[in-house]
């Protein structure tokens, strides 16, 4: 991680390059830029690139910036992994290697270059004391927009619907940003990483948030599906995995190619996830206390990974690194 985070006032970018990358270069590394707004008074802020391999939220500041666009309230803009974003082949990299996941240090420790970073994050948010939050990302698998926030109160299901019409309640520590924040936040998930519809979520909604008036009341409620994330499914130590239409050679867990596509579905119980190598379920699926609940979910038959119970998978991710370092996807029920 490179260099410390820099605060920024608007007028001190310069002119702005037209590539999102050119523009990220000349930024340098991690910065906290601050741009008035018609109403001093209160301020919002903005996060994104936690993670170097989500790009729209950085794409989504980069043409607003350059559209000069007047804010609605003072805005506070971070722009965090620069680094790992402009690690060939650029926008690869979910953090460098021999560093952690920026999004998993917001609990600390803070005694790291990845820690020092959350930290100061923290500290730049905190003296903005902004009234909301959102905190761009994107997935690495088929997903539909979507919120993640701590709790579905009013004012967080309203900022969540600038962007998405589903809003998912954590449950689960993690150490993301999200937790570590008074303000009403979201975490937004546009879409995939790469798709062009989800830079225009991302840009559109940010237009929304940043430009209107009030983002925190409305008349009548915000019109959003309320789902509780309530287990996470990880590799067990020292499972290989692969991505794959059938079984691959040497690893001890296929994953479906195509199971991303059941993101936000209900699976049924016989349902296939993928093949297994040998009769152990590859997978921990770990709820809100830390229990191991794979057992109760999953059964390996005839060298196959099915469902035992329905369940509503989000977030899976088809991407084999990221899976081994973070998790391969997450289960949510519906309030």
């Amino acid at each position: 991680m490179s260099g410390a985070l820099r605060q920024l006032a608007r007028e001190a970018l310069g002119a702005i390059p037209g590539d999102c990358a050119d523009w990220l270069r000349a930024l340098g590394g991690p910065v906290a830029i601050r741009v008035p707004g018609r109403d001093r008074t209160r301020t919002r802020a903005v996060t994104t690139l936690l993670h170097g391999n989500e790009p729209s939220g950085a794409r989504a500041l980069h043409a607003w910036l350059r559209r000069g666009a007047l804010p609605a309230v003072d805005a506070l803009l971070v722009v965090a992994n620069v680094e790992a974003a402009l690690a060939a082949p650029g926008f690869a990299h979910r953090m460098l290697p021999g560093h952690r996941d920026l999004n998993r240090c917001f609990a600390g420790p803070f005694d790291d270059p990845d820690g020092a970073l959350a930290r100061q994050i923290l500290d730049a948010i905190a003296d903005a004391a902004p009234e909301a939050l959102v905190d761009l990302h994107n997935n690495t698998g088929h997903n539909p927009p979507y919120a993640v926030g701590l709790a579905p109160a009013p004012a967080v299901l309203r900022v969540a619907a600038l962007f998405a019409d589903r809003f998912v309640e954590n449950r689960l520590p993690l150490g993301a940003l999200m937790e570590a924040l008074a303000p009403p936040c979201a975490t937004i998930e546009v879409g995939r990483s790469g798709d062009p519809a989800a830079d225009a979520v991302a840009l559109s909604g940010l237009e929304r948030f940043l430009e209107r008036d009030d983002v925190l009341h409305s008349v009548g409620e915000p019109l959003v599906q309320v789902l509780s994330m309530s287990m996470r499914a990880e590799l067990r130590p020292g499972v290989t995995l692969a991505v794959a239409a059938r079984p691959a050679e040497g690893a001890d867990f296929t994953l479906h190619a195509d199971l991303d596509q059941h993101n936000f579905e209900r699976v049924e119980p016989g349902t296939a996830l993928g093949w297994c190598r040998d009769a152990a379920c590859p997978l921990v699926l770990r709820d809100d206390r830390g229990a191991d609940r794979s057992g109760d979910y999953f059964a390996v038959e005839a060298g196959r990974l099915r469902a035992r119970r329905p369940l509503v998978p989000i977030m899976i991710t088809t991407d084999p690194k990221i899976a081994a370092a973070d998790c391969l996807f997450y289960v949510v029920e519906e309030r």
